[in-house]
């Protein structure tokens, strides 16, 4: 290749790479800087597909620059409404930054938040000057609402309105500083008239502040923070007239959805909520957007599924999609979210990805009942992400809904949707039994006939006494016999208790006999019970693990309860301590396996029947427990007790020791590793 030869494919490769950069908006080409994030049907936090890039910034409104931004609302058309608080005014410009005017110079204080309707009406809440303005189309003042004079209002509550929305009708909420009865409603009516607080946030005292406040003296007692209601944070209004409320240190309430009685009919799954929310807004498919202080932004369903969290702080890079406080949310009708970052000026644009835009319009359509046609959708989630819990459950509804039950059992048990699994399989069993129930019928008569038949034969010809003869040979085992000593012991624990102390009727092999047998059922039981009972991921084991904790705890246990025994006269030796222990689990090694096998045939309908059956097995190793504690030491009911308690207070002295010793032993270590690679340091040079 000659050099104009090369010249001019160097040139051609310019052209072609300066035509595909430029294709677009250089923003919309921003690599994310951040991860995204889900909850799967475990509760586990787990990364997913990117799904909103950062798509640029606005940081100029034409030739004007924001100072102190708090609030923005963006309309249908695309007009905004930025409140630049620090310069006290209202900016209007379009989703590209571009300069419509400006209002409000010369009335506000200081501005905190603002609401526009469609039909351009705008309110501003100015918490110094304690009012709310509202303005018309033109930025002209036009209504101003002050404190409500009402006597249910309280007459030494302030009014200082930080956050305000409007209903079609014109009634006005709004959060004011300090006010933990609830969001200000006021009607538009005779220049403003209190209808009362909505939404009011509820206190849970705990029993143990109860207590505590109840001991302290009065003057220690007005020390104390009083129980009263949070104030919320911060607001939105849907076009339903639906309030969304963001409110810090509320937990599972820190994200509401509040309907016209102010009831909260949202509930957060999976504790997936940020303790700090900045701002809430609503988007087009039915979800709700919440970002945090720090710039995480999580989307949910309007149930309170969470769907993404993505965003995060800024670490001084100023790398675009990343916030250093987070003040606002919006969404406009392309989906696109837009965060107003006060500390940094701006207002930072993101955009939803492929994966995202298929997953709204499945939402949006599966949240509206159209079932068959959210598939196609569905189906394209589910082939960029197989494991997106979401998607799985969606498609397992539709499917039930078409009665593909076989289907929807495979996508609910993905999406760990135990309502709709149980659902299915209350179908799958139905159908099965309608075809074999006249089987099993047969069967069941086939069975009880061939039992008497062979019990007829038995009694005259003897035909089972080789069997009975092999039984009793085996039963006749020393080991077998010990070990069979359980059941003996469930029905009769203090004479079980006496023969394992006076008799020697176990030995140390038979209780080890049963803990493996133990064991192997606990093993079992948690990872291959039914489904609607399974407690771990699907397909992971950790099986050395569990046999490490059974065993370290049962070392524990037995060691705690011997020295207390000891100290306090107990007549009961180690090996009688353990064995009894041991055998005082009998009824999980003879009830588990029932209940294992029940956990594959009931739907959540009659989980009852398991869920039962655990219950009454724990009381009954419960009450066998206190009791051989009790004979083996020959104790009073009494002294049974403080040796629980003592036993209990051991184990956890012993845990506490434990954990401060692995704590300096690895800082001993981690010293130990910085010594020594200090030293190759200073070797090498």
């Amino acid at each position: 290749m000659n050099k104009k030869v090369k010249q001019l494919f160097v040139s051609l490769l310019a052209l072609l790479l300066t035509m595909g950069f430029f294709a677009e908006p250089v923003a919309a080409l921003a690599d994310s800087p951040y991860k995204t994030y889900t909850v799967d049907g475990y509760g586990s936090v787990i990364e997913t597909q990117t799904a909103y890039l950062p798509y640029g910034t606005i940081n100029k409104i034409g030739d004007e620059t924001l100072k102190a931004p708090t609030d923005f609302t963006i309309l249908s058309d695309g007009t905004m409404y930025i409140l630049d608080s620090g310069n006290k005014r209202v900016l209007v410009t379009d989703i590209e930054g571009n300069y419509y005017g400006s209002f409000g110079e010369d009335i506000f204080v200081n501005p905190r938040g603002i609401y526009v309707t469609e039909d351009r009406i705008c309110y501003v809440a100015d918490r110094d000057a304690k009012m709310i303005w509202v303005f018309d189309e033109k930025g002209t003042l036009i209504a101003s609402y002050d404190r409500p004079t009402e006597a249910m209002y309280g007459e030494t509550q302030d009014f200082l309105p930080l956050k305000v929305v409007a209903n079609k009708s014109g009634t006005i909420y709004a959060i004011c500083e300090s006010n933990t009865n609830g969001i200000v409603q006021i009607s538009p009516v005779d220049d403003g008239t209190f209808l009362g607080y909505f939404g009011t946030n509820a206190t849970d005292p705990s029993l143990w502040r109860i207590i505590w406040r109840s001991i302290l003296p009065d003057s220690a007692r007005a020390k104390m923070l009083g129980n009263i209601p949070s104030t919320p944070d911060n607001m939105a209004i849907d076009e339903k007239g639906i309030i969304y409320t963001v409110t810090r240190g509320e937990g599972m309430d820190t994200l509401k959805r509040l309907n016209i009685a102010g009831s909260n009919m949202l509930e957060l799954e999976n504790d997936a909520y940020d303790d700090v929310p900045a701002a809430v807004t609503t988007g087009n498919h039915d979800n709700v957007y919440v970002v945090s202080q720090q710039g995480y932004i999580y989307e949910y369903t309007n149930e309170g599924e969470l769907l993404f969290v993505f965003g995060g702080s800024d670490d001084g890079m100023q790398r675009i999609g990343l916030s250093t406080k987070a003040e606002a949310i919006q969404v406009d009708d392309n989906d696109k979210i837009y965060v107003l970052d006060s500390d940094k000026k701006q207002i930072i644009i993101y955009t939803p990805t492929e994966f995202t835009n298929h997953l709204h319009e499945a939402l949006y359509l599966f949240s509206k009942g159209r079932y068959t046609e959210s598939k196609e959708p569905l189906t394209e989630v589910l082939r960029m992400n197989n494991l997106f819990d979401y998607a799985n459950m969606a498609m397992g509804k539709n499917l039930f809904k078409e009665e593909n039950y076989e289907s929807s059992l495979e996508y609910a048990r993905l999406a760990k949707d135990y309502e709709t699994y149980s659902d299915s399989f209350w179908e799958i069993r139905n159908v099965w039994l309608k075809q074999n129930l006249a089987t099993v019928f047969i069967l069941c008569i086939v069975l009880f006939v061939a039992v008497k038949v062979i019990g007829a034969l038995d009694k005259k010809k003897h035909i089972l006494d080789p069997v009975r003869a092999l039984i009793d040979k085996i039963r006749s085992k020393k080991l077998i016999k010990q070990m069979g000593y359980m059941f003996f012991f469930m029905r009769h624990p203090i004479d079980g208790c006496y023969g394992i102390r006076k008799e020697g009727r176990v030995s140390v092999l038979s209780a080890n006999c049963l803990l493996v047998i133990g064991i192997v059922e606990y093993i079992i039981n948690k990872y291959f019970c039914g489904f609607l009972f399974k407690g771990v991921r699907e397909g992971e084991y950790d099986i050395l693990s569990d046999i490490g904790f059974i065993v370290l705890v049962l070392v524990l246990v037995v060691s705690c309860n011997y020295l207390m025994c000891t100290i306090n006269d107990g007549e009961g030796k180690f090996k009688h301590i353990y064995c009894s222990l041991i055998y005082s689990f009998g009824p999980y090694l003879v009830i588990q396996p029932a209940l294992f096998v029940l956990s594959h045939v009931v739907t959540e309908n009659e989980a009852f029947f398991v869920r039962f059956g655990n219950t009454a097995m724990l009381a009954w190793i419960g009450v066998l427990i206190f009791l051989s504690i009790k004979e083996i030491n020959n104790y009073s009911v009494k002294e049974t007790v403080k040796i629980i308690v003592l036993t209990v207070f051991t184990i956890l002295i012993v845990c506490l020791l434990a954990f401060i010793i692995y704590v300096l032993s690895s800082q001993v270590i981690d010293f130990v590793e910085s010594i020594f690679r200090e030293v190759v340091y200073k070797i090498g040079n």
